[in-house]
Parts: C-alpha cells; structure tokens; sequence
C-alpha cells in the first residue's frame, strides 16, 4: 500500500475566507493550491459565533461536526438540518447562502470541498463499506487509533490523517469508529 500520513501538527493553518475564523487545512489538489483555484480541499475550522458561510462557486460541499454540541446549518432553499457529531454529514453547495447557528458553545467541523464537475466526494464514518475506486483516500482520526491493513498496520495520532492515492488506496480490515472516511474521485 502507497501511502502517508499527513501529522495534525504539519496543517497549514488559514484565515477563513471572509476572515471570521480560521481553518486548518489537511489536504489540498493541486498541492499549494488556494482558496480560488483548488480542484478539492478537506480542512477542519473551530466554530465559535453564529455566523454566514464563506460563498465558493462552482464547489460542492459536505460539512460533519467533529466535536462540540452541534451547530443548526440554514442552507438557502432547504430546512434547517441540525449537525451533532452523532449526525450523519450533510452535503450542499458551497455557492448558495448558508449560515449556522451554534447549538450551545464552539464546534471544530470537517469539511470536504470539490470543484463541481471536476471531483467528487464522500464523506463517511469508516463504519461504512467504501464504494468504488477513488483516486484518493483520506482517514482522518478523531483520536489515537491503530489500523489493520492487509499489508500491516498504520498508527495515527488524533487528527492525523492517512493519505492514499491512485488504486492502491487501501482501506482497513474491520470498522473504526473514530476515523473518518474521505474519497475523492474524478467526475
């Protein structure tokens, strides 16, 4: 298995894009791309006010929340969904207005962002069977965790996350719960 294991302390940290927060980056396509020009980016941001989404056109979206109680997600157009860490994550585009409201305190948020008719993503609990060959897989912990593969195993600290690409992009014998799966593939 072709892999590598992207270490929480090596994130590159960034201001939101409307400035009212930060974000902490673990993976980007093209590497060093930014905000304008990325084909997909997972990243994770601490939540702490009520508050509008960035807007990003042309990107699709899929927000979990990591910790904290939740946040209720106004997405134009759609009820309000409530996200806990015990949801399931909810997909919407990137380019509609969108505001949360925090349910009670600060939150830290997963997000999976691809370029609408370039990429595509999941986003899932490794509790999940995986779906298909992506062209790239991330499993990003939510604390220490040590994964089985076919091959050996592969320790990870919290919020580490293990970075696959191309076909060999395997996945771990047996569920994980605290590991959250990302694939991205090409539309």
């Amino acid at each position: 298995m072709s892999h590598r294991i992207l270490k929480a302390a090596d994130h590159r940290r960034m201001p939101w894009k409307n400035g009212r927060g930060e974000t902490v980056e673990i993976a980007v396509h093209p590497a060093g791309a930014g905000l304008a020009d990325f084909g997909w980016r997972v990243s994770m941001a601490g939540v702490t006010e009520d508050g509008d989404f960035s807007i990003f056109p042309q990107i699709d979206r899929t927000l979990a929340v990591l910790t904290g109680a939740g946040i209720a997600l106004q997405v134009q157009g759609q009820p309000a969904q409530r996200l806990t860490p015990e949801s399931a994550p909810l997909a919407f585009p990137a380019d509609v207005p969108t505001s949360a409201r925090l349910l009670a305190g600060p939150i830290t948020d997963l997000n999976v962002m691809t370029r609408r008719g370039a990429f595509t993503h999941r986003l899932a609990r490794l509790t999940q069977a995986a779906e298909g060959a992506p062209g790239w897989r991330l499993l990003l912990a939510t604390a220490p965790v040590v994964l089985d593969f076919a091959g050996g195993t592969v320790a990870l600290d919290q919020l580490d996350a293990l970075f696959c690409e191309g076909p060999e992009a395997a996945l771990p014998v047996g569920p994980a719960p605290d590991v959250w799966l990302i694939e991205i593939a090409r539309a």
